[in-house]
This record gives C-alpha cells, sequence and structure tokens, in this order.
C-alpha cells in the first residue's frame, strides 16, 4: 500500500496542473491500493478551500476520492461521519476531532458554537461545554 500526500490528492482533484493532474491520474488509476493519514484529508479540506472551492465542491471531491476501490484512508469511518457533518455545516477540522473521538464519553470544548452544531447535527461523542 502506498501512502499519499496532500498535493496528489488535490492536483488529482483541483486539475489546475496539468501535468501533475495527469501523473496523480496515471498512479491512483493503476493496480496499487493506496491510504492517507486523516491529517493529509484534514490538509485536503484546507487546500481546497484555500483554492476558492465551494462547501458543496470540497465534499463532492472528498466523496470521490472515498469512492475510489483502490483508496483507504487512515480512519475511514471517522472520515466518513467527519464529512456527514461537513455537508451539515460542521467545521471539517471540528468534525473529525469529534470522529476521531466517538469512542470516548465526550468532547470537551469552550466552543459554544460548535456545541451547537454538534447538537443539531447528533454528533458524538456528547460536547461537554466548559
Amino acid at each position: 500500500m502506498i501512502a499519499l500526500d496532500t498535493n496528489v490528492l488535490a492536483r488529482y482533484l483541483l486539475k489546475d496542473d496539468r501535468q501533475q493532474h495527469r501523473a496523480a491520474l496515471a498512479l491512483l488509476g493503476g493496480g496499487e491500493s493506496f491510504t492517507a493519514p486523516a491529517t493529509v484529508m484534514q490538509e485536503l479540506v484546507w487546500v481546497l478551500g484555500a483554492n476558492d472551492c465551494a462547501r458543496g465542491e470540497i465534499a463532492k471531491g472528498l466523496r470521490l476520492l472515498l469512492g475510489l476501490p483502490n483508496f483507504r484512508p487512515d480512519g475511514l469511518d471517522a472520515l466518513l461521519y467527519a464529512l456527514t457533518w461537513y455537508e451539515g455545516g460542521m467545521d471539517f477540522d471540528d468534525a473529525l476531532h469529534m470522529a476521531s473521538s466517538a469512542k470516548h464519553a465526550a468532547f470537551a470544548t469552550f466552543d459554544r458554537a460548535l456545541s451547537r452544531r454538534a447538537q443539531k447535527l447528533r454528533a458524538f461523542p456528547p460536547v461537554l461545554l466548559i
């Protein structure tokens, strides 16, 4: 299995550098299996946003990647929950932090807005607002 950097996934989705896009397509279209750390996926959301992609476009791109048969990022279950909550309006970083903490009793924060969004989206674990 080959681990991918953010820039490979970004070029695959953004198509902003023709040569690198083709190289990313060829790599991901080959017979190898790929993974990426959750931090790469988190950075990818930031990179796409910095390239003026809207939330819906970002979510669509992530779903495209997660649907590739040869791509299984670390923490896939947490990423899927985080993506769902992101599509529901939660900040992706917050969503991933919460989803990665799902096995714990609570997620403690000072962030009132996060607490409200998490409650609205029925995200877990429960938020402990301090």
